[in-house]
């Protein structure tokens, strides 16, 4: 989905509701056009993406590593080595940024549980970026900066984690340094978390504080092994980063699982609407990594920490390199048969993290700056009709400029078409709700698009 205005198209019968119903609710000509393919990249965002730099995020995984270990049981009191030292550098480093960053470190004790043997501080280092226009509206990238070796236990041995994932920790940072003095419409946070490697423990409880605060987090990605352009076989693909998409929502209810499982929608959940976000959002966006997605939430006997927030209910993505080396990921660093093991740093590619940054950094200031997705968003079916009839709530940006329905047959990947219907909060659409899937999406006067809403039916 593009920020461009559609071109013109095909006329279509759009009887619009709401605002314009009270104004004599006319039947109109909507005009129903295919999504241009590619995007506008506005000009402060092509500044942005010029500023990411290889050497800084360099700078930082080789930072990282030189703690030695920074397994989430290693010493918290050490300033040299350990877990404590890098989340010192981490608080100091992003601190130094100054601008509007507010830096924290949010530090709770874990109790006994799979993989922590005694009560453990873990504690995320948070650079929150306030947002300007709706503050509560929240997107969030994140790194984990805590590493392992084979054994998961062994919290004393190297474990440089350069891959995995300093790799993703040096994304946060370098979009914490680019952004530190913006003021995004939407309030970014940019945070490394602790505890992955133990079992998630940090990205959960992180997201369960956003939860009980009442945050608005409408996305999350998690980069996690975005390090390295080259597989297990030597084959290097130095341009893609794929982008892990849940389907079925995680926290769906059982009521929800009900609708779905009658009317469709398995490709259509929040997370996936986030995804196709960020599809159109990358696209075009100079030195930005190519977003393969992959739809399923992780891969196979593995996890990362978009789990936890997909746990609550919020949208949430994995964004990894396209073919993993499983040599230099969760190894004993050592040479055996002549082969080198262990997550070193001489295995990344800095300027591919650096493509992964940018990609990052074009969906989350697309996101930030445009309007939120939508709430309230319902397909009326109380009556038999060829006809579908869409309303929904009112976004609350001061900026929005109207509204447009989208639409696309039910074995497509994307939306397809797209009908303006103006400043309202409903229309009537000639086409059968029981032959196509809709979303709707608010537009800002600027032209920026917010994500697609999917509706849910309302007898």
């Amino acid at each position: 989905m593009s920020q461009l205005e559609p071109p013109t198209g095909a006329p279509r019968r759009v009887l619009l509701t709401g605002a314009l119903a009270a104004a004599g609710g006319a039947l109109v000509a909507g005009r129903a056009s295919a999504e241009p393919e590619a995007a506008h990249v506005p000009e402060d965002l092509a500044r942005l993406l010029r500023r990411v730099d290889p050497g800084r995020i360099e700078a930082t995984v080789r930072r990282l590593v030189s703690f030695g270990t920074r397994h989430t049981l290693s010493a918290q009191d050490d300033p040299a080595r350990g877990i404590g030292a890098a989340r010192d550098w981490l608080l100091a480093e992003l601190r130094g940024y100054g601008g509007r960053l507010q830096v924290t470190a949010q530090s709770y004790v874990q109790p006994p549980g799979p993989r922590i043997p005694s009560p453990t501080t873990i504690t995320n280092v948070v650079a929150t970026l306030p947002g300007t226009v709706t503050p509560n509206r929240t997107y969030v990238v994140s790194g984990h900066y805590d590493s392992r070796v084979t054994d998961v236990m062994n919290a004393t041995a190297d474990a440089p984690g350069a891959d995995d994932d300093a790799s993703g920790v040096a994304v946060a940072v370098e979009l914490a340094r680019v952004l530190a003095a913006h003021e995004p419409a939407a309030t970014i946070v940019l945070t490394a978390v602790a505890g992955e490697e133990q079992g998630l423990y940090g990205s959960r409880y992180q997201a369960a504080r956003y939860k009980a605060a009442g945050v608005d987090v409408q996305g999350m990605f998690t980069n996690d092994i975005v390090g390295s352009s080259t597989a297990e076989d030597g084959t290097r693909d130095a341009r893609t980063v794929r982008l892990f998409v849940e389907g079925v929502p995680t926290a769906e209810t059982p009521a929800q699982g009900d609708v779905r499982r009658a009317v469709g929608g398995e490709n259509d959940s929040p997370t996936r609407q986030l995804a196709r976000h960020v599809l159109a959002a990358t696209r075009g966006a100079r030195g930005a990594a190519e977003v393969r997605p992959v739809w399923r939430r992780d891969r196979y006997l593995r996890g990362g920490d978009h789990i936890g927030y997909l746990e609550q209910g919020f949208p949430a993505l994995r964004f990894t390199e396209p073919a993993e080396d499983f040599a230099h990921q969760h190894q004993d660093v050592r040479v055996e048969n002549g082969k080198r093991y262990g997550d070193l740093p001489e295995f990344c590619d800095f300027d591919y993290i650096a493509r992964v940054a940018r990609a990052n950094l074009a969906a989350v200031w697309s996101l930030a700056n445009a309007p939120g997705t939508l709430t309230g968003v319902k397909i009326l079916t109380a009556n038999l009709s060829n006809d579908t009839e869409l309303v929904w709530n009112r976004g609350p940006e001061p900026g929005i400029g109207g509204y447009e329905v989208v639409w696309r047959e039910t074995s497509a990947p994307d939306w397809t078409h797209v009908i303006p219907v103006g400043n309202v909060t409903g229309a009537r659409v000639a086409m059968s709700k029981d032959n196509v899937f809709f979303g709707v999406r608010a537009v800002d006067r600027r032209g920026l698009r917010g994500p697609v809403a999917f509706p849910v039916p309302q007898s």
